[in-house]
């Protein structure tokens, strides 16, 4: 111990790194609590963890302490030796998915994402070890830089989405609610709640109970969901059926029946909710699948309604599935700015290998 405050003494250095960490903490935790539906959080908690992971290593090695060198190298070590097997093997796990989710659930297309990437991945990989790159031409080889450039891109904001949503899970609950937004989903046999779907009903219940336990005032339940062609009743009505069966009044659930996709369900449910308590000034939260809450808060925030998700359990062989499907909608969100930046990796190519075909490498470096 007196070794380390040796060392804040005679490193002035690091005290201003202890600062600037201390700042990037500060920075992430005032944005993601004042406005947590923010992709932006997730780059301030990314600059945060590598500021944080710098400053534990000059902390360690800072230290005549052998054993904790070696210990944290060895944690280090097994870190990047684990990433490596998830990068290396993740199509063993993504086949290993799709197979669960294959066995489990319906054979629509959104259900064989994982199956297509794990597909994807092992092209890629064989790719790879072949090395076709060495029998092409020179420009050739430069323009298809344009491929890993590209996926690389995407990696990075997928992480960015991951933590996010991770986040995301931990908004605070404040049980002080008037209006609890349940969001719609398909119907069993056209009129009855699916397993999926009662999970998110019996959440919204839960927190309803343990709001009134508090000794505060019980929440109106919104119902959000229209009727689908190939459906008897509407989702809106399956639901309160569900939730008069849990013991809930009808009084105290409204129903919003218009809805066909989750930005409408924010909506309309906020004019609903809007008419309801005379004014704006409601607070409410909105129940769906863990895995869906951050897009769908997304959504709210288009809608201009003020709300946070809380997440209900799902299982976990169908959450890879489920998360590379909202990736894949957060992506389509943003698809203007995606598009600009993928396009202007690729003209960069393309220009790369113009030169390189023209044999002008020496010209434009110049």
């Amino acid at each position: 111990m007196t070794s380390f405050f040796n060392f804040l003494e005679q490193n002035r250095g690091f005290s201003y790194y202890s600062i600037v960490l201390t700042i990037s903490l500060i920075i992430f935790l005032v944005c993601w609590l004042k406005e947590p539906r923010r992709l932006i959080n997730g780059v301030f908690f990314t600059i945060f963890l590598l500021l944080f992971a710098g400053w534990v290593t000059i902390l360690v090695f800072s230290t005549n302490l052998k054993t904790l060198r070696m210990a944290y190298g060895a944690i280090v070590l097994l870190f990047f030796f684990l990433v490596f097997l998830i990068v290396a093997f993740s199509w063993v796990f993504c086949l290993w998915n799709a197979y669960f989710v294959w066995k489990y659930e319906s054979h629509t297309l959104p259900n064989l994402l994982t199956l297509i990437l794990g597909l994807g991945l092992i092209v890629v990989w064989i790719i790879s070890l072949l090395g076709p790159a060495k029998y092409l031409p020179r420009w050739l080889n430069v323009l298809l830089v344009a491929a890993p450039t590209v996926a690389f891109y995407l990696a990075l904001i997928m992480y960015n989405f991951l933590v996010n949503s991770v986040l995301y899970q931990f908004v605070p609950r404040r049980y002080k609610q008037d209006y609890l937004i349940v969001l719609g989903a398909g119907l069993l046999n056209g009129e009855k709640v699916t397993p999926l779907l009662s999970r998110r009903i019996n959440r919204a219940i839960q927190f309803a109970l343990k709001q009134k336990a508090k000794g505060r005032k019980m929440p109106k339940l919104i119902m959000s969901g229209g009727q689908g062609n190939d459906e008897k009743v509407s989702e809106a009505q399956a639901m309160a059926d569900y939730a008069i069966s849990r013991g809930i009044s009808p009084d105290m659930i409204l129903l919003e029946d218009q809805s066909k996709n989750t930005y409408q369900n924010m909506l309309f449910s906020k004019e609903l909710a809007t008419k309801d308590f005379g004014s704006p000034d409601f607070r409410a939260k909105f129940f769906s699948n863990n895995y869906h809450i951050f897009r769908a808060g997304l959504y709210a925030k288009i809608a201009g309604l003020n709300v946070n998700g809380v997440g209900c359990y799902t299982r976990l062989y169908f959450l890879p599935n489920a998360v590379i499907r909202e990736f894949a909608g957060v992506f389509v969100m943003h698809k203007k700015r995606h598009a600009i930046i993928i396009g202007l990796i690729i003209l960069f190519c393309i220009i790369q290998a113009i030169f390189v075909a023209l044999g002008l490498e020496k010209w434009q470096m110049m």
